[in-house]
């Protein structure tokens, strides 16, 4: 049986679930498998031997999440071999436009549209709205969680110091 984590998140102003566990720092990241922008799948297991950050977010196509998105995407220079993951359940062609639009060359979008499975496995799937909740993860090289970051609510921004922080103190 799935858990339901109730009221987790407050979207649009009112309580809303999650669903899935809350995971956090010493846990193994669950595996995924998430399709890339150029529609081949991509595994947790494929990103193994870097330093990782997992951004969720519900959508690229909307303020919080362009602005999220293109801040790691320049943070990413300073960051050396830190990989970036953003994940929605944007279409890929569409995570691919965006990216084209917006810039964004230094952080991986993948999306989990075909199951939500990354979602519920995560913690971070609204089944009301079948959009992912806004989290940041920091991964170190062997997938152990380091830094584990649920917001509140998708219009509010995660913490880029401590984000950013928990990756340089992995290199």
């Amino acid at each position: 049986m799935d858990t339901i984590r109730k009221g987790a998140v407050v979207w649009g102003g009112n309580p809303a679930d999650l669903e899935g566990p809350e995971l956090k720092a010493g846990q193994h990241a669950p595996d995924f498998t998430l399709t890339g922008n150029d529609m081949k799948p991509v595994t947790l297991k494929d990103t193994n031997g870097k330093v990782r950050i997992v951004a969720t977010v519900p959508s690229l196509d909307t303020a919080v999440c362009d602005t999220e998105t293109r801040r790691f995407n320049v943070e990413a220079a300073t960051l050396g071999a830190v990989e970036i993951l953003t994940v929605s359940v944007d279409l890929p062609m569409a995570q691919k436009r965006w990216c084209g639009a917006a810039g964004v060359d230094k952080v991986r979008t993948l999306s989990d549209y075909k199951t939500r499975a990354f979602g519920k496995a995560w913690g971070v799937f609204q089944p009301d709205r079948a959009l992912l909740a806004r989290a940041t993860f920091v991964l170190d090289k062997d997938g152990v969680i380091r830094h584990a970051e649920y917001c509140k609510s998708p219009g509010d921004q995660p913490d880029y110091d401590a984000v950013i922080a928990a990756a340089k103190s992995l290199l």
